[in-house]
């Protein structure tokens, strides 16, 4: 008795697995139809969770519909021209003496999630003075093997 208890528990708690996972897909099965309804979602800036950076949430919206997509802001972006914009820069100009600044200019290379970037953007760094550096004869110490 005790056995045929036993079975019938076991295929009740799968049968309930069965039925959620259904019901999931049907789920999913319906959002992907809403989203294939809609062509031109608009998308917003990823908002970090905390700080400036990391995970984040971004939200589209399309005709009256709105959804929440998981997103992540890296931690060395520019956030002068954000994360979702790419540059291809050329090299650092020479040091400007009047301002102690050198700069460089990017082109834009690819926009994500349709944002608005500018297509030419010029962004500069304050000069670092040269130092020399130790010729080949002195070795730092604390450094590989010691003899």
């Amino acid at each position: 008795m005790r056995s045929l208890f036993s079975i019938a528990l076991v295929l009740l708690v799968v049968l309930m697995i069965t039925v959620e996972a259904s019901m999931k897909k049907k789920e999913k099965a319906k959002e992907a139809k809403a989203d294939a309804e809609c062509s031109e979602w608009q998308y917003g800036k990823c908002v970090p969770n905390s700080g400036d950076c990391g995970a984040g949430i971004r939200e589209a919206t399309c005709n009256e519909q709105t959804k929440k997509t998981k997103c992540k802001v890296p931690c060395n972006w520019k956030k002068d021209f954000g994360a979702d914009c790419k540059y291809k820069f050329g090299r650092w100009a020479e040091c400007d003496t009047t301002t102690g600044t050198r700069s460089r200019t990017g082109q834009l290379k690819k926009a994500l999630f349709n944002a608005e970037c500018q297509t030419t953007i010029k962004v500069s760094k304050p000069c670092t003075p040269k130092t020399p550096k130790p010729k080949g004869g002195e070795k730092k110490k604390g450094k590989g093997k010691e003899n």
